[in-house]
């Protein structure tokens, strides 16, 4: 019998991921090594934005923790979509939701002390708009927030000052209760620590480990993606262009 659970459980986990990738243009997020990240409450320059359109990442994902409105959202979307690169908007209110995304990643934060950010804000949501939703168009993000000093930890009431152990233990809740297919390293504003981002991928089967976090040179990305599937990459691009170019590539030969 636990035999046959375990199969079942793959047999379903990987008809998810056939039914969500078969849906978006023919992208696989599985594959993608390497994303940008954009904060709508950020300026930045056409000629800097063409440059990380056509630098051969992955995906660019538009998020930020505060200032995210509708108009900054639409904006910067229009000005991404100008280009061929895949465009995620990863959503922190519903107020700044709107459609032309390829993907819509929702987070819930695993180690939040309110259970607003882990279900609350979702149910809300999917309470007003349930019937409207495209889930072929969705995925959601277990997010582990390991900076105490971050914005998100700040306002999620993350408990971040968390032991390997314990990371590992919400990784594995990620995949094996939740069924989650993107678990989610922030240690935003801060280079994470190595060990811990091997320890969580030597836990994980089938969920795509996303690592995000400090990261301002092509060495620290290169680091990084010997054991995340996919590096995220954003407060580089905003004080120093050039190298933040190089973690492409870097990434790309791992």
């Amino acid at each position: 019998m636990l035999l046959f659970w375990r199969k079942t459980e793959e047999v379903c986990y990987n008809e998810m991921m056939e039914r969500i990738n078969g849906g978006f243009r023919m992208y696989d997020v599985r594959k993608w090594r390497h994303v940008f990240k954009l904060d709508p409450n950020k300026a930045i320059s056409d000629e800097a934005l063409e440059r990380i359109c056509e630098s051969g990442t992955d995906a660019v994902i538009v998020g930020g923790t505060d200032g995210v409105t509708l108009e900054n959202v639409l904006e910067l979307m229009a000005r991404i979509r100008r280009f061929s690169v895949p465009c995620v908007l990863e959503i922190v209110n519903v107020e700044a939701v709107t459609p032309g995304f390829d993907f819509y990643f929702i987070p819930t934060v695993l180690n939040s002390g309110q259970t607003k950010w882990m279900m609350g804000l979702h149910h809300e949501a999917i309470k007003q708009f349930g019937e409207l939703m495209n889930w072929d168009e969705i995925l959601m993000e277990g997010y582990c927030i390991l900076n105490p000093e971050c914005k998100a930890a700040v306002l999620t009431e993350a408990n971040a000052n968390l032991s390997a152990e314990d990371v590992v233990a919400y990784a594995r809740i990620a995949e094996n209760m939740y069924k989650l297919p993107i678990f989610y390293l922030e240690y935003s504003g801060t280079y994470g620590n190595v060990q811990t981002v091997q320890q969580v991928k030597q836990a994980l089967s089938h969920t795509q480990l996303f690592y995000g976090g400090g990261i301002e040179t092509p060495e620290q990305a290169k680091e990084m993606a010997q054991y995340a599937d996919t590096i995220v990459v954003g407060n580089a691009v905003y004080h120093d262009l050039s190298r933040a170019l190089g973690t492409v590539q870097a990434v790309k030969v791992v």
